[in-house]
Parts: structure tokens; C-alpha cells; sequence
């Protein structure tokens, strides 16, 4: 037997190779391999960072893939794409410039990756640095006129900056901005914290912790000043057939002053303005108007207040029932029927307007330009000789035209006597 097997190994061995190969022939041609990039990008996971580093450079977000994989591996990478992972390891890393190659990682077998880009990430390590920095507070404009800022209140007064050495060494200060400009309320709110450097610049890949700091200033209104409401007085009614949309001032508030501070306290809080004569107005007003004052009281900054009045014509609709069709546009040799001969016209627009519209005013036509003889579902045309008038509808919305040749008499010629 053992004689038998060492004469005919290589026969063996001959099958054997064989089977393999339709083996993996039936395999492939099953399942075969495709090599293709993959559709969306792959983040870049940073591992093994020490404590102690940070990355002062920008490093890639994501990377593109292109892989060699049977169809099988292809489908479960497209349901999961988090089979594949793009890992960069900064482990045993220390400070300065490196050079890593990417590692790519795909939970699925079998999978030849074909290429990486990018394939070498370029990166710096710096050692973490903290700064602890007092908070300045920059106040730009002022207060309303007759208002005045009390004592500020920062919470908390210094931040810690923390980043790169280099770049926490650009900075020089932190700096929270609050602009007063017209300022008549108490200003609490929380403000992020800028971080400059010496030429005031904002220095950027650097934490601030906190972000933002919380700022208390309290504004008060000095004696003898009171902010107080405007309140239009009107005269006179606007047109027949217009009304009053809209009415407004500003500003809505103004400022007044007076040496004796008693006499501005006893005053309401609202103050009328001259008389605005709507008499009879049928367009919009702009005009400014002074306000009543009560001697020894003043305002302070501009004397009159800006007044907008919207007026518009009060909108409403009639109906022209029965108005007549005519025939336009008819081709020599034709005539023509119209059925119904008349229609029903709604019409809108200004009050004003539909009282004076006649039916001279108001024309329905069907333009019967090139058409031969037939039967015709045309819609009718509706013109209003007064303008700001529309045609809501028509009704009927169709009339039928039934159009003909005209039929020549015969003549019956006489007879011969």
C-alpha cells in the first residue's frame, strides 16, 4: 500500500491542485472581487495622544479609500461603513515634527486596500501650557442722554488660557467687549471672552475656560431726566370711501429734562404732539410735529417726532349682472352666435371708484380672430375703462360660439313673357 502511494503521490497532489482550482473558480465566480473607492470619505481617529501634547497643525478630518473585495465584503461595508476605520496612533509620540503613516483598519475579510489618501499625515506635537489672565472689560459708546453706568461687576475676574506652548504664548490678554451706545436698561448678560495678543489680535487653537464671563452693570437715570411716551393727537376724518391703516411715531419715546426734577415726576408718562389733520386725506402723511410741553420742561436732542400715517381706499365688490358679449374679430363671410349673449361680472377695488362705474365702463368681448366655422368654448374677455378696478370673475367662465358662413340668397330668375 505504502509502495502503492509513493508511485502515485504525484497524482495526488495533480488532483488535489485541481479540486482547489474549481474550487476557487466556483468561489470567485460567485462572489467576485471588485476594487472600487469607497463613497463617502473615512474620519481620521487620533489615538494614543499623550496628556501632556497637543497637535499645533491641522490634520486631515478624513481620508479616501480605495479597496479590493469580493461583492459580499463590498455589501456589508456599504450597510456598516464603520467597518472601515482610519486610525492615526500618535503613541510614544514626543514633542516636535512628526511624520505618521495612516492605519486602516476593516473589520471584514478578505480586503486588499489599493490605496490611502491622504497616506502620510504631517503633524506637530507641542507640550500643554496654561495661563492664568486677568479679565478687562472694554466699554465702547455711551448711555442715553441723562442715564449713567453704577459700579461693574465681572464674574468670574481671570480665566485660564490653555493650548500649543507657541500659541499660548502669544497671548497677552482676554478682553470682554460691551457696548453702551444708547443704553437705558441694566445690562446683565453672560459675554465670551476674547483672547488677544500683543498687537490686540485674536489669537486662535488656544481653550478659554470659562468661555464667557458674566457682566453686571447697573444704569440708572440721573434727576430731572424721564423718558416718556408720544401720543399723536388727530383732527379731522380721512375721505369718503378711505380709512386710517396705520399710525406711528418716532420716536415712540423721548427724553425730557427739567431743572426742577419734582416737575418731571409729576408729569404722566405720556405726552401729546400738535394736532394732525387727516382732513379729507386720501393719500399717505409724513410730517413731523412738535409735542406740548409744560413750561420749564424741554426735550432733549431733536424737537419734533417723525409721524407715518397709512391711508387707503376702503376695498369692496359689485356684481354687473347681465352684462352684454360682443363679437370681435370675425373673419369676412362668417357670422356668428354667442351663447348665453350675457354674462355676470364681479368686479373689485376702491369704494371710491365702484360708486362712479356705469356700465359704459365695463366691456365683454370674444375675440373670434382666425377661427373658421365651428363650435367654440371661448372664455370672455372682461375690460374696466377706470383703473384700480380687477375682474374677480366672470360667470359664466366659458360662453359657446357656434360660427358659420353666411348664406347667399338664390334668385329665382323670372319668367320670359
Amino acid at each position: 500500500m505504502v509502495r502503492w502511494i509513493s508511485k502515485n503521490y504525484r497524482t495526488f497532489l495533480w488532483a488535489f491542485a485541481l479540486a482547489l482550482a474549481v474550487w476557487i473558480s466556483a468561489v470567485t465566480s460567485a462572489d467576485p472581487d471588485e476594487t472600487r473607492e469607497l463613497p463617502s470619505a473615512v474620519p481620521v481617529q487620533i489615538i494614543g495622544q499623550s496628556p501632556n501634547l497637543v497637535l499645533n497643525s491641522d490634520i486631515p478630518k478624513d481620508v479616501k479609500l480605495t479597496m479590493r473585495a469580493p461583492r459580499s465584503v463590498w455589501a456589508l461595508i456599504e450597510a456598516d461603513p464603520q467597518i472601515v476605520r482610519a486610525i492615526l496612533d500618535l503613541s510614544g509620540l514626543s514633542s516636535g515634527e512628526h511624520e505618521v503613516e495612516l492605519q486602516i483598519q476593516v473589520s471584514a475579510r478578505p480586503v486588499q486596500i489599493v490605496s490611502v489618501s491622504p497616506h502620510l499625515i504631517t503633524f506637530t506635537l507641542e507640550p500643554l501650557v496654561t495661563k492664568t489672565l486677568d479679565v478687562d472689560l472694554s466699554l465702547t459708546g455711551e448711555a442715553a442722554i441723562g442715564y449713567q453706568i453704577g459700579e461693574t461687576s465681572l464674574e468670574p475676574i481671570q480665566v485660564v488660557v490653555s493650548g500649543a506652548q507657541s500659541r499660548v504664548e502669544q497671548v497677552m490678554r482676554v478682553r470682554v467687549s460691551v457696548d453702551l451706545s444708547g443704553i437705558r436698561e441694566n445690562f446683565d448678560q453672560s459675554v465670551v471672552v476674547e483672547v488677544l495678543d500683543d498687537e490686540g489680535q485674536i489669537v486662535e487653537g488656544v481653550s478659554v475656560s470659562p468661555e464667557s464671563v458674566h457682566i453686571i452693570l447697573p444704569v440708572s437715570q440721573q434727576g430731572g431726566y424721564r423718558d416718556v411716551a408720544v401720543k399723536v393727537t388727530i383732527i379731522g376724518r380721512v375721505a369718503s370711501g378711505y380709512r386710517l391703516t396705520d399710525l406711528s411715531v418716532f420716536p415712540p419715546v423721548v427724553t425730557i429734562f427739567s431743572a426742577d426734577p419734582t416737575l418731571v415726576s409729576n408729569l404722566p408718562g405720556v405726552l401729546e404732539t400738535q394736532p394732525l389733520d387727516l382732513q379729507n386725506a386720501q393719500d399717505d402723511i409724513n410730517t413731523r410735529l412738535s409735542i406740548n410741553l409744560p413750561d420749564g420742561v424741554s426735550i432733549i436732542g431733536e424737537q419734533t417726532v417723525l409721524i407715518q400715517a397709512g391711508v387707503s381706499p376702503i376695498e369692496s365688490s359689485v356684481t354687473l349682472a347681465g352684462e352684454k358679449v360682443e363679437i370681435i374679430g370675425l373673419e369676412n363671410g362668417l357670422t356668428a352666435q354667442v351663447s348665453p349673449t350675457t354674462v355676470d361680472v364681479i368686479i373689485s377695488g376702491p369704494l371710491s371708484l365702484l360708486d362712479t362705474l356705469t356700465r359704459q365702463g365695463v366691456r365683454a368681448t370674444v375675440d373670434l380672430t382666425g377661427l373658421p366655422a365651428g363650435i367654440y368654448q371661448i372664455t370672455p374677455k372682461v375690460e374696466i375703462l377706470i383703473a384700480d378696478v380687477i375682474v374677480e370673475s366672470i360667470l359664466p367662465n366659458t360662453v359657446e360660439v357656434i360660427i358659420s358662413p353666411i348664406q347667399t340668397p338664390t334668385v329665382t330668375p323670372s319668367p320670359t313673357p
